[in-house]
C-alpha cells in the first residue's frame, strides 16, 4: 500500500518551524509526546531576523539543556555587544549603551543582585544560530518528527480529534493526518488563525520616521566595515541621520551583518534590489564600501496587534500567529518562545492523563494578558526611537549643529536604556488572575520595564539565587513539578507528597535550609510549576490537595 494513503498518527501537529514552533517540539519531546512538526520553508531560517535572545528565554534554554550552546553561537566570546547610535557610521557617536561580552556575562551573572538576579544574561545572537540549535534538540527526540519543505492544507477539529492534510511544498501525494490538537505556529499570515476566523486587535499601520511603516532589510557581507568604522565596535549599529534612518546588527562578528532602514513615504521599496541595497547602506555608512548582498526584502513595522483568541476547541496559536510586534526590545520572539513554554508542558500534562483537559483553558488568559503588554511595551520603544526627529543640523561642524547633537545625545541616552536594559519587561511577565494560579492575597509589585522586584508572589517568576555549592537555585527545580521547602525546620510536606501521588502529578520536594531563601520567599512553601512559575506559596501544607487540583485545572 502507497504510504501516502495511510492516515498518520500524532498527538501533537505543530504547523511552523521558527522558534515557537521548534521550542514546542523541544517541550513536548522531552516529556514522550508523539509530534509532527511541518514548515513550508526548505529548513530553518536564512536570514538573520530576531537579534536578541532575553535572559528569560535564555534560562528556559538552560532548563532544556543547551544554554550554553546558544551562547557560543554567534557574537565570537569576546565581541561587545553594545547598542551604539551614530549620525552615520563613519559620522559622530550619539549615545552607547555598553554591555558585557558573551564571555562576561557568564562571569557576571554569578555576582548579578537585584533587578538582573538570573541564572542566565541576555544573549545576543542572530534567530538563525537559535533555529538550528532548536532544531537540532528537537529532532533527537524519538517521538518528534520534524518535516521543512512540508505546508498544512487544511484542517478540521471534530471534537474529538484533529483531521488535517499536509503535503510536500515542491507537491507530490497529500498526507492525511489525525491528531489529539493542533498548534498554529505558523506566523502573522497564519492559515490556522484565518481557517479559526479569529481577527486582530490592536493597532496596526502607525506612522513614525523611524519603527514605522516600511522597512527595506538587508543580509549583508562588508568586510571592509571595520577598516572605515572609526569607532570602538559594537553589536547594534543606529544611523540617525534626517537622509536615511537604519539599524544594524552583526551577525558574525566579522562581516556579516543584518540591515535594516526606514522607507520614505513615495519610494518604491518593494521593486529595490541589489543596488539600492548599497545605495542605502552607504547613506547609513556615510560613504561607499564594497559589499555582498545576501537578500534583500521589505517588511513593516508600527503593529502592535494580539488576535482576539488564542483556543479554539483542540486548536492553539502561538507566536506571530497570535501576536505581531514592531520589533522594538526584541519581545517578539522572545514573546512566542515563552507562549511555546507555557502550552507544551499543559499539553504533554493533559495527554499523559497527569490534569484533566481544562487545564488547557488556562493558556489564553495566561499567555493572552503578556501578548497584550509586550506589544505595548514594543509600541512605547518604538515611540521612544521613532517619533524623535533627525533634523539636517545635527550632521552640521557649526556650533548650531553641536548643539542639536547634545539634545539627540540625550535624548537617545536615555532612550537606549529604556529599550535594551529591561529586566522588568524580561523577567516581570505575570499570570494574576489565572484560573491555574492560587492567589495568597498579597499584591506583586508594580510592572515597570526598567526595574523588575523579586518576587514569589504567585503567577510570576520564581526569585533566584545562588547557592553556596555554585549552583543556580533553578538549577535544583524539577523538570515537572517542585515543592520548595525553604528554612532549616520547613513544615511537614507529607500532604503534598500523598496528594500528587494520588493525582499522578510529577512532584519532587526540594529541601533548601539557607534562611536566607526562605526570607527571598517569604515562606517556607513554594510550588513551581513545570515552566518555572510560582503557582502557590504559604505556610502550612493541610490544604495541599485544593492548591494542587487548582494548580494542575481542576
Amino acid at each position: 500500500m502507497d504510504d501516502s494513503l495511510r492516515v498518520l498518527s500524532t498527538e501533537v501537529l505543530i504547523a511552523g518551524g521558527g522558534p515557537c514552533g521548534l521550542m514546542l517540539a523541544n517541550e513536548l519531546g522531552r516529556r514522550g509526546i508523539r509530534t509532527l512538526l511541518v514548515d513550508m520553508k526548505p529548513g530553518t531560517a536564512f536570514n538573520p531576523q530576531a537579534n536578541a535572545t532575553q535572559a528569560r528565554t535564555m534560562e528556559h534554554f538552560r532548563r532544556l539543556g543547551f544554554a550554553q550552546e546558544v551562547r557560543a553561537q554567534g557574537l565570537p566570546a569576546d565581541h561587545p555587544t553594545d547598542i551604539a547610535y551614530f549620525t552615520r557610521y563613519t559620522g559622530y557617536e550619539l549615545a552607547r549603551l555598553s554591555l558585557p561580552t558573551a564571555e562576561q556575562a557568564v562571569r557576571n551573572v554569578r555576582g548579578m543582585t537585584g533587578s538582573w538576579s538570573a541564572a542566565e544574561l541576555p544573549h545576543r545572537v542572530s534567530q538563525k544560530f537559535v533555529e538550528a540549535v532548536l532544531r537540532r534538540h528537537a529532532e533527537a527526540h524519538a517521538g518528534n518528527d520534524v518535516r521543512y519543505g512540508w505546508q498544512l492544507l487544511e484542517f478540521r477539529d471534530t471534537g474529538e480529534d484533529i483531521v488535517a492534510r499536509v503535503q510536500p511544498t515542491a507537491g507530490g501525494p497529500v498526507q492525511e493526518v489525525r491528531a489529539r490538537y493542533l498548534v498554529g505556529a505558523d506566523g502573522p499570515r497564519s492559515l490556522v488563525r484565518r481557517t479559526l476566523g479569529i481577527p486582530w486587535a490592536g493597532a496596526s499601520g502607525v506612522r513614525r520616521d523611524f519603527m514605522g511603516g516600511q522597512m527595506f532589510a538587508v543580509y549583508l557581507r562588508a568586510p571592509g566595515f571595520y577598516e572605515v568604522f572609526p569607532h570602538a565596535r559594537a553589536w547594534m549599529y543606529v544611523s540617525f541621520n534626517a537622509q536615511r534612518r537604519a539599524f544594524m546588527a552583526s551577525v558574525d562578528g566579522r562581516a556579516e551583518f543584518a540591515f535594516h532602514a526606514a522607507v520614505h513615504e513615495g519610494e518604491d521599496a518593494d521593486a529595490w534590489g541589489e543596488a539600492d541595497a548599497r545605495r542605502v547602506f552607504a547613506q547609513a555608512l556615510g560613504r561607499e564600501i564594497d559589499i555582498e548582498v545576501l537578500s534583500c526584502g521589505t517588511w513593516t513595522a508600527g503593529h502592535s496587534l494580539v488576535a482576539q483568541s488564542f483556543q479554539r476547541g483542540r486548536v492553539f496559536i502561538a507566536g506571530d500567529a497570535a501576536h505581531l510586534f514592531t520589533p522594538t526590545g526584541g519581545l517578539g520572539y522572545n514573546t512566542a518562545v515563552e507562549d511555546a513554554v507555557n502550552l507544551g508542558w499543559k499539553l504533554a500534562s493533559v495527554l499523559r492523563g497527569a490534569a484533566p483537559p481544562s487545564l488547557l483553558d488556562s493558556y489564553e488568559p495566561e499567555r493572552q494578558p503578556l501578548a497584550v503588554r509586550n506589544t505595548g511595551y514594543a509600541r512605547q520603544f518604538a515611540d521612544s526611537v521613532g517619533l524623535y526627529p533627525a533634523r539636517p543640523v545635527l550632521e552640521e561642524g557649526s556650533a548650531a549643529g553641536a548643539q542639536e547633537r547634545a539634545a539627540a545625545s540625550e535624548h537617545l541616552n536615555a532612550h537606549v536604556r529604556l529599550e535594551f536594559n529591561i529586566p522588568g519587561v524580561t523577567f516581570g511577565g505575570r499570570y494574576d488572575g489565572s484560573p491555574v494560579i492560587v492567589p495568597d492575597g498579597n499584591a506583586p509589585p508594580p510592572d515597570a520595564a526598567n526595574d523588575y522586584v523579586p518576587t514569589a508572589c504567585p503567577g510570576g517568576r520564581p526569585p533566584h539565587a545562588w547557592l553556596a555549592d555554585g549552583r543556580s537555585l533553578f538549577d535544583t527545580f524539577h523538570v515537572e513539578w517542585t515543592l520548595l521547602a525553604l528554612g532549616p525546620e520547613p513544615p511537614d510536606v507529607a500532604p503534598f507528597i500523598r496528594s500528587s501521588q494520588a493525582m499522578g502529578m510529577d512532584l519532587k520536594v526540594v529541601h533548601h535550609p539557607d534562611p536566607a531563601l526562605r526570607e527571598l520567599y517569604e515562606a517556607p512553601l513554594a510550588l513551581i510549576r513545570p515552566d518555572q512559575i510560582v503557582a502557590w506559596r504559604g505556610s502550612e501544607a493541610e490544604d495541599a490537595e485544593r492548591v494542587l487540583r487548582r494548580a494542575r485545572g481542576g
